[in-house]
């Protein structure tokens, strides 16, 4: 869609001895609105975002040492955290470290009417009952992290699970032909 994030990562590197961590990585997540300072709503992602990464990157190959990852929003017109979920897998992916999975964002809409829009955009988030995030992993399409807004029936969610599982196949084929186009050259 028309959201964007620009996604940086530093590292591994030597962290400072307040970050060190003696048996794995230690990884800082920073998350940039367009506009203005971060607030409440940005730690709040950070943190959901860093407990994803840290769900798949295997730090302990890198002790004692640090990785940032800066994400920088530059448009949002809905569907947020899935992009930053998804520009947060290439960035690792793109630096080569090593990871147990990949894994991708994807968020569903539940309508009052109770269809299911995948990728829905700002209208389409604030006219839904519910707006339910997943980060997929790639091995066997395990859910890393659930976020929810609004409210819905377990019936529901699981609906919006397996479409999400359904629409992780097609992100992660387009995250093979981005690789393969990148290094092809």
């Amino acid at each position: 869609g028309d959201t964007s994030v620009l996604a940086g990562l530093y590292g591994p590197a030597e962290a400072k001895v307040s970050k060190e961590l003696p048996d794995r990585a230690a990884l800082e997540v920073l998350l940039r609105p367009k506009v203005g300072l971060p607030g409440v709503l940005e730690r709040s992602r950070e943190q959901l975002l860093r407990q994803t990464c840290e769900a798949v990157v295997l730090g302990v190959l890198h002790p004692r040492t640090a990785i940032s990852l800066v994400l920088q929003v530059l448009s949002d017109a809905g569907s947020l955290l899935s992009c930053c979920l998804n520009a947060a897998c290439m960035a690792l992916l793109d630096a080569g470290l090593p990871l147990s999975a990949l894994f991708c964002g994807v968020t569903c809409a539940l309508q009052p009417d109770g269809t299911i829009l995948l990728d829905p955009t700002a209208r389409q988030e604030q006219e839904a009952r519910a707006i339910l995030t997943f980060a997929i992993a790639s091995s066997e399409r395990k859910v890393l992290t659930a976020t929810t807004k609004g409210s819905c029936s377990v019936e529901e969610m699981q609906q919006c699970l397996a479409a999400a599982q359904r629409a992780a196949t097609t992100i992660f084929q387009f995250y093979r032909d981005s690789v393969r186009r990148r290094y092809s050259k």
